[in-house]
């Protein structure tokens, strides 16, 4: 009998080995990090994003951007609640549950391959309406840096790039999803 029982209890010890300890924290959830060229054809800025708050109404998404030479070149906050009411026309953000995943999901979405553009602006496209600055939106025609788009809200993208000549992160594009 007693050989039947020491198979049973290693699997019973392996398992418990394999089980998570239950320790995790309600809120805490890792940065998100992303190094592409940005400021620099060829050398490789770091994209960050960070989740703070536990509870909705104290949450954040913190995003910056550090240079290659390692100067903070672009800081961007965004309230979760700022965020939820742009949505609540669309989406049932009633719940605190629903709120939070909402926030989770925009979180992890923020990356996305889709909103690095390389090079920012083509050498065929052109300025419009919504283009707050046509000479820096011509500089980087010229310069082929990379872009980045972020949503700021339910119908607006928000879309920046380093200008060299201006030695900082600057909007090129804003407009409609």
């Amino acid at each position: 009998m007693k050989s039947h029982l020491l198979p049973v209890l290693l699997f019973m010890l392996s398992f418990a080995a394999c089980s998570p300890s239950g320790k995790e924290t309600k809120g805490e959830i890792e940065d998100r990090v992303v190094l592409k060229p940005f400021s620099d054809t060829t050398k490789v800025d770091t994209f960050k994003v960070s989740l703070t708050g536990e509870v909705v109404k104290d949450m954040n998404i913190q995003f910056t951007i550090t240079a290659h030479n390692g100067r903070q070149i672009y800081n961007k906050n965004f309230k979760a609640t700022d965020l939820i009411d742009n949505y609540k026309s669309t989406v049932d953000l009633k719940k605190e549950r629903s709120q939070m995943a909402f926030i989770n999901e925009e979180y992890k979405l923020f990356f996305e391959d889709e909103n690095f553009l390389e090079p920012a602006v083509t050498e065929n496209e052109n300025p419009d309406k919504n283009t707050p600055d046509t000479v820096f939106y011509n500089e980087l025609k010229k310069s082929a840096l990379n872009g980045f788009k972020y949503r700021s809200g339910k119908e607006t993208s928000v879309y920046i790039a380093w200008s060299e000549s201006a030695q900082k992160v600057k909007i090129y594009y804003k407009c409609c999803k």
